[in-house]
Parts: structure tokens; C-alpha cells; sequence
């Protein structure tokens, strides 16, 4: 399995799959309710069998080329991940999304592994549209959103049940001519 090195810190990203249902798990137990302010991945994986579960249906997607998920390791350990939710080549147009335990927040992870798959998204797929849907109260993850060069295109008002409430939900994304510019500046 190949591995892409998010840095000097010896953070890497590489494939989320079936076979990390227990690591999968047990790095959701150390952040389940720092995850779950704000999406709903803790409630998914509840046990192994969910755990297996969440983690074959996105084998199958990336079987399909609908959707991929990766896993972000800091000294051999699982604290993170990004995704994308949804892709349709067809249409050119992709979601991204992350997460992390508390131990990884602040230290850029989510942001050069967001990079990483948003740069194969475009390049390699050629994804013309990638989207980040956040809530409106999740700033830290607008403020990934905001890193990654991506525009606000509006808010769903209260279109997000999570939890007993209705959430407002903004929509981020960059357009790949954007984000090649994007890259082209930051590589200079």
C-alpha cells in the first residue's frame, strides 16, 4: 500500500481500508465526541462490524470511482482522515471532507492531506469542482476550507439534521482552473 508523506513531521496519508476496521475503531473511541460536534462519522462507527462496514462501502466507492477515503498516521498511529463523500467524473465534480482526533488538531494535517487529494482529484481525475459542505458553526473547519483557497458559494439554511436540530450548512469549493492557479503560486 503506498504511503504520501504530509511533511517534515512524519505524518502520512494512505488508503483507509477494510482491513484497518479495528485501528479504525479504536482511533474513533479516542476522538468520538470531539468528532462529533460537528459530523456524524462517530455514529456510524460504533462497534467493529460498523466500523468494517463504513470502511467496505468506501472500498466499494473507490471500486466504482464514487468517493475514496484516506487515513492520516503520525508516528504510526491513525488520528485522521479526509474523504471524498461523494465524486462523479462524469460530471467533474467531487466532496471533500475531514476529521481529526484531538491530539492532531492544530498542526495542519487535515489541511496538506485536504491539498494532496484535492491535487489528484484535479490532476489525475479531472475533477472540475470540488466541494466542502461545513456547518455554519464548524469554524475550524471553515478555516480549512478558507487554507485550501476555496470560495463560500452560499449557505443551505438548516438543511443538515444532526442530532435533534437543523443545521445550517455552508458550501465551499474551488474550480479546478482556481485551483491550479492556486498551486502554480504556491509552488513559486
Amino acid at each position: 500500500m503506498f504511503a504520501i508523506s504530509l511533511g517534515d513531521d512524519g505524518a502520512v496519508l494512505r488508503p483507509l481500508e477494510p482491513s484497518h476496521a479495528e485501528e479504525f475503531l479504536t482511533h474513533m473511541n479516542r476522538g468520538r465526541e470531539y468528532v462529533g460536534e460537528h459530523i456524524a462519522l462517530p455514529d456510524f462507527v460504533a462497534d467493529l462490524d460498523s466500523a468494517r462496514s463504513f470502511l467496505k462501502a468506501y472500498a466499494e466507492k473507490a471500486a466504482n470511482d464514487a468517493g475514496r477515503i484516506y487515513g492520516i498516521w503520525t508516528g504510526g498511529t491513525l488520528v485522521g482522515g479526509v474523504l471524498f463523500r461523494t465524486m462523479d467524473v462524469t460530471l467533474g465534480t467531487a466532496e471533500a471532507g475531514c476529521w481529526l482526533e484531538p491530539s492532531a488538531v492544530g498542526k495542519g494535517l487535515v489541511t496538506r492531506a485536504a491539498r494532496t487529494i484535492i491535487d489528484w482529484a484535479v490532476v489525475e481525475r479531472s475533477i472540475h469542482r470540488v466541494e466542502w459542505l461545513v456547518s455554519s458553526k464548524n469554524e475550524a473547519s471553515i478555516a480549512v476550507a478558507r487554507r485550501l483557497g476555496m470560495t463560500k458559494d452560499g449557505v443551505l439554511r438548516e438543511s443538515y439534521p444532526y442530532r435533534g436540530q437543523r443545521l445550517d450548512m455552508e458550501v465551499w469549493s474551488v474550480l479546478a482552473p482556481e485551483w491550479k492557479t492556486l498551486r502554480a503560486g504556491q509552488a513559486s
